[in-house]
């Protein structure tokens, strides 16, 4: 089985990548949060350089993700990331934040269908590395999904990542399983899932009702459980310990790139994070007001002194 970290816009960057994989073992596939391509003829630059700088990602199997529908630029980012050795671009047809959509990008990109295909076509025609995609199932209705996935079929994808949610869900509800598994009996590419796989039984229940799953994408579950991908493997639960020393190296990363800032980088992660405690309201409660680096360090330590973990870290929003 494939396991691969799912993009999430200001939290998965390269930061998190990397001391996540030193904490609790390297993952299949890392995605990076969506990127803007620049302009045809300029380089990547700033925090976007960052990102997908190989020095930045040594060790990991990183596959960048661009959000755009301008295809000439979509096809130059792909030679600007050929040239840094990348093998594969990811295309963000996904995104369901309001402010992307009303841009036609992201899941919003799935509203005209036509203009779609004319983007596809020529990226497929003309990039240099293969391209996957991240799809929802539509914006409103599951039924918008028989066309997109009769578009998807038609080209050579190197993947489909199949978010089973229309865009209007955005995280709410469960998954439907059924287009995911009828895009498994039709595409003649690879298929990936993504969506609430929180605790092992989720996987599992997957994988009995569709066996040929061969790559299931984390997100907000390995958030809230950073030892998911191994408990998937069969391996053990987050020890308190073991969590304490990811926030600590987390967090001195985020130091070093970004300063006092660091402390409104960690209370995003904390979102999710504080599934792993019995009481995850008191460790909300805990960081939700603080500022200042020192205050923050103050509540880290309350935390792990007072607050014990849940039997099963499980992201619930």
């Amino acid at each position: 089985m494939i396991y691969s970290l799912a993009p999430m816009e200001g939290i998965t960057g390269h930061a998190f990548r990397r001391v996540h994989a030193e904490c609790f073992g390297v993952l299949d596939r890392y995605y990076t949060p969506f990127l803007p391509p620049p302009r045809v003829g300029s380089p990547f630059g700033g925090k976007n350089l960052r990102e997908i700088d190989p020095a930045n990602n040594e060790g990991l199997n990183v596959i960048p993700q661009l959000l755009t529908k301008n295809a000439d630029e979509f096809v130059w980012a792909a030679r600007e990331l050929a040239e840094l050795g990348y093998a594969e671009v990811n295309l963000n047809l996904g995104c369901p934040s309001g402010t992307v959509v009303s841009k036609g990008k992201g899941a919003g990109f799935l509203r005209n269908l036509d203009e779609l295909e004319v983007f596809l076509r020529d990226v497929c025609d003309h990039s240099p590395l293969p391209v996957s995609v991240k799809t929802r199932l539509g914006l409103e209705d599951d039924s918008e999904y028989e066309r997109i996935l009769e578009l998807y079929c038609s080209l050579p994808l190197a993947e489909l990542i199949v978010h089973p949610r229309v865009q209007k869900d955005r995280y709410q509800g469960k998954p439907r399983w059924e287009p995911y598994g009828e895009t498994l009996a039709r595409a003649s590419f690879p298929v990936a899932y993504n969506g609430d796989i929180f605790v092992p039984e989720d996987a599992s229940a997957l994988c009995a009702a569709y066996p040929v799953t061969r790559h299931v994408m984390l997100g907000r579950g390995l958030l809230a459980n950073p030892a998911l991908a191994r408990m998937l493997a069969g391996g053990a639960p987050a020890s308190a310990i073991e969590l304490r020393q990811f926030h600590d190296r987390l967090f001195g990363a985020y130091q070093d790139e970004i300063g006092g800032n660091a402390v409104f980088r960690m209370k995003e992660w904390w979102f999710y994070a504080k599934c792993a405690f019995a009481d995850p309201m008191a460790v909300h409660r805990a960081v939700r007001k603080v500022r200042k680096v020192e205050e923050y360090k103050t509540a880290v330590e309350r935390i792990f002194r007072d607050e014990p973990l849940a039997p099963v870290a499980r992201f619930h929003g």
